[in-house]
């Protein structure tokens, strides 16, 4: 009886072992939850602060799709990861909840379930059996708390200078003494010199001479040499030459596009910008969110 006893408790505790282990991973060294997250740990400090659900982590991180890199920021830690819910089975957000701080891991997706939700690599097959390889590296944990904090912050940072721009912009438009009314849509077009030439119109070719600035002057870009020197934007690895494009074809600004279509060839204009016709809450390099933008612009030709 005893012998039997023994038995049962063995078998039982067999089995405990292989059902907290989960199904055994076909990748070498790696073990695997049952969801089918394949995971390896070359360190582990349990004792460390663990990542939780909402958390932020600041990591160093090599992306690969088998043996392909996809990214790498190794020896310069980033926030990479805000934890979600799964959106599939072995997702890499399993792996990130087993980290803690100083952990050295490696998970592995299967990549067939992952392209079946994101753009792959062109080279990617399906069917294959490819795997998206995690090698991370957790150096720091912003908690969840700390995230909605930021998070609040920044909104009331938007809010502030969304309220402030029309006041700020009236104020321009006042010290500059504009008296030119705004378009319906509040863009305002100052021609300094009516162009005599072709109309721009969709689908010409046109090229423009520009200067953008912010309202207090500060130059963000420009295609004209001297200006940028003077500005001090200089970069001599640029061109400095009119901008050349189909109209109606290249992606730009609102405000940029509508105002275009007012002007011919030699025409020489102001436009002031809002940032709804701009670069909105988004802003862009060397503009802030909600700013109001001035173009300089030369239509230097339309064909």
């Amino acid at each position: 009886m005893k012998n039997l006893m023994k038995t049962v408790a063995l078998f039982f505790a067999t089995a405990l072992m292989f059902t907290a282990c989960g199904p055994k991973s076909d990748i070498e060294g790696f073990e695997k939850t049952k969801s089918g997250l394949h995971y390896k740990f070359e360190q582990e400090n349990k004792g460390s602060q663990q990542a939780q659900m909402g958390d932020v982590l600041v990591v160093e991180m090599k992306m690969s799709l088998d043996d392909s890199l996809l990214f790498d920021n190794t020896g310069n830690p980033q926030r990479m990861f805000e934890i979600a819910n799964s959106l599939f089975d072995g997702d890499i957000n399993e792996g990130l909840l087993m980290l803690h701080i100083g952990d050295v891991a490696t998970f592995a997706v299967e990549a067939d379930s992952m392209a079946a939700r994101f753009p792959m690599p062109p080279y990617y097959k399906q069917g294959v059996g490819s795997k998206v390889y995690y090698e991370i590296t957790l150096n720091g944990i912003i908690t969840k708390e700390n995230v909605d904090k930021e998070k609040a912050e920044f909104e009331s940072t938007m809010k502030k200078l969304r309220e402030e721009e029309s006041t700020i912009l009236a104020k321009y438009i006042e010290d500059n003494n504009i008296s030119v009314q705004p378009t319906e849509s509040g863009l305002y077009i100052i021609e300094k010199r009516k162009g005599k030439g072709t109309k721009v119109e969709n689908g010409k070719a046109v090229k423009v001479n520009y200067t953008g600035k912010l309202l207090d002057g500060k130059v963000f870009d420009t295609s004209v040499e001297s200006v940028a020197q003077e500005a001090g934007v200089y970069n001599p690895n640029r061109p400095y030459e009119p901008l050349a494009y189909v109209v109606g074809e290249m992606p730009l600004i609102k405000g940029w596009e509508e105002a275009m279509y007012t002007l011919s060839q030699g025409s020489i204009a102001t436009i002031i910008i809002p940032s709804d016709l701009g670069y909105g809450a988004s802003g862009n390099q060397g503009i802030p969110p909600y700013s109001p933008l001035v173009f300089e612009l030369e239509v230097v030709s339309v064909k």
